[in-house]
């Protein structure tokens, strides 16, 4: 556009003051006011990425239509302020050149029990495309240091304080973390800002804690080594007990069963059988009988 103009200045005086060159004065025109055109083609076509909206604004005032992804006609006198609607991440944390914030940066919150824990967090969150002109009207592009990064500080250190760093740690995590959730999210929302999912990814107790938390599951440990050895005596025992009555169960039976008659029969059979066999063989057939050599 600004050639354009340049184009056509240059043609109105070469024509005013310069007569025999009133060609080039035309010719002069005439390219500026086709490149006078072209700009204004070129500034009313805006492209919007992928997973991005766009918010007018004209004269610094914000206007309520939004643009969505793809190429647009507008206003060639508007400006257009870019957002990502896609999901994005804020991470706070101990952990150097890890997180949005160079150093340490993870949250330290007091506990019911007057500890310092240090929670090191992440939140996913996205903008509400609807909402992106209440957001570049009242907070402006930097809302992510204007609401995410203190509203998250700050519901953490609210719900912490509920809790002892003990809880915190063990079986009180994922109930803190869905309060932390449910908090941020209504905020959030009041500024058209989405929260999708909020992650405590560590919880550093004091080194005071730490040693009673590990005594703790040491003797926990110990505790349950000894029981399975207790219930690993009483199995043997109650298998050496089922063993005896066997055998003392057994050897009544024997007791009560045989007869001598029962034993004579079986004697009978045995020789019967030894006689039947090739093999030399001796059989015995009493206290007063003498032994019988077959087979020779």
């Amino acid at each position: 556009m600004a050639l354009g103009l340049i184009a056509l200045i240059v043609g109105a005086l070469i024509g005013t003051k310069h007569a025999t060159l009133g060609k080039y004065a035309r010719i002069a025109r005439g390219t500026g006011i086709a490149l006078l055109v072209l700009g204004l083609l070129s500034a009313s076509v805006r492209q919007i990425g992928s997973g991005q909206v766009a918010v007018q604004t004209l004269f610094g005032k914000v206007q309520n239509s939004i643009l969505y992804s793809g190429l647009c006609l507008v206003n060639p006198m508007v400006d257009l302020v870019y957002f990502d609607t896609r999901t994005q991440e804020y991470t706070m944390t101990s952990v150097h050149d890890e997180g949005e914030i160079k150093g340490d940066d993870a949250i330290r919150v007091l506990t019911a029990d007057g500890l310092e824990v240090v929670i090191d967090l992440t939140i996913l969150y996205r903008v509400s495309p609807a909402e992106t002109p209440r957001i570049l009207q009242d907070i402006g592009v930097d809302y992510v240091a204007k609401i995410v990064r203190p509203i998250t500080r700050t519901k953490i250190r609210d719900n912490a304080v509920y809790y002892t760093a003990v809880d915190l740690f063990s079986n009180k995590r994922d109930e803190f973390q869905q309060k932390v959730f449910v908090s941020i999210s209504e905020d959030f929302k009041s500024r058209g800002v989405i929260l999708d999912e909020v992650l405590v990814r560590n919880i550093n107790l004091p080194s005071s804690v730490n040693a009673v938390i590990e005594s703790k599951i040491s003797a926990e440990q110990e505790a349950q080594k000894m029981q399975f050895v207790l219930d690993k005596e009483r199995q043997e025992a109650e298998r050496k007990r089922v063993e005896a009555q066997g055998i003392a169960d057994y050897q009544r039976i024997l007791s009560t069963g045989l007869s001598s008659q029962l034993l004579q029969y079986e004697m009978i059979k045995a020789q019967k059988e030894l006689a039947l066999s090739p093999n030399a063989k001796v059989v015995i057939m009493g206290d007063k009988s003498p032994p019988i050599i077959l087979g020779q």
